[in-house]
């Protein structure tokens, strides 16, 4: 109930009269059953703008921080994120990871939406991260198609590190479905989940028009705060931005 009153009482209006938004192929979306949406992540304001174009609920992995902080704000932000239909997630590996990714897989076959940042975290500087193979098993054990989404312009509205939203006119781009099915009974594989994985990235790129970068965007993070510091961080050489503007089509059969 709360998703609903959010979405179309309490900011979906608001939001959609100080950011106008061109959508295109909202018609990849199905209109029922079990799918997931896997999007480039930008900016926080991503999980907001997407799903209020969609006319279906969409449900989140939240980061497990916005479910454990203490104090009233803590709960108020558990209020806000369980109410909304998100669930939260432990990037930090091991069985909490593999809990979460289990409840993902769950929503899928029980029917639901799912909403996925392969890249694992927002890109810290607009490029397009390499992205996780969680994707890749909740695809293979669920069923589920995935739904490449490309966010454009998120980041001036909600630049990174900043608390306020900027107006901006926005693009949201859905591709056409992706159906591994092909690959049924390999959930585990871990060349296949990365074959699956780096086709949704292709997907991604080619959607959002966004550069690749062909490592983890965690670890560009990483780098980044290091060259800050003036440390010079001890890992091995990257490819240049021509080398990994583009990946293979990794698509069988």
């Amino acid at each position: 109930m709360l998703y609903w009153l959010m979405k179309h009482v309490f900011i979906g209006p608001l939001l959609k009269a100080l950011w106008p938004t061109k959508v295109v192929g909202a018609e990849n979306i199905p209109d029922d059953g079990g799918a997931i949406l896997a999007g480039n992540h930008l900016a926080v304001a991503d999980s907001f703008f997407m799903p209020l174009r969609v006319k279906r609920k969409v449900t989140f992995p939240a980061k497990s921080e916005y479910f454990t902080e203490k104090g009233f704000k803590g709960l108020l932000k558990k209020w806000f994120f369980t109410g909304v239909g998100q669930f939260p997630i432990d990037r930090s590996g091991g069985n909490a990871a593999q809990a979460a990714l289990d409840t993902a897989t769950r929503l899928v076959r029980e029917g639901h939406l799912l909403g996925i940042y392969p890249e694992g975290t927002r890109s810290p500087d607009g490029r397009l991260y390499k992205g996780k193979t969680g994707v890749a098993r909740i695809a293979l054990e669920s069923g589920g198609v995935v739904v490449p989404v490309a966010m454009i312009g998120t980041d001036k509205v909600n630049p990174i590190g900043s608390k306020m939203w900027w107006p901006r006119r926005l693009e949201i781009r859905f591709g056409k479905p992706l159906d591994f099915s092909r690959y049924e009974g390999l959930a585990g594989d871990r060349f296949i989940e990365r074959s699956i994985t780096d086709e949704i990235m292709y997907a991604l790129m080619e959607l959002s028009g966004q550069e690749y970068v062909d490592i983890y965007a965690a670890k560009a993070k990483e780098l980044l705060a290091a060259e800050e510091a003036g440390v010079r961080p001890k890992v091995p050489a990257q490819p240049s931005a021509q080398d990994v503007a583009r990946i293979p089509d990794t698509k069988v059969g």
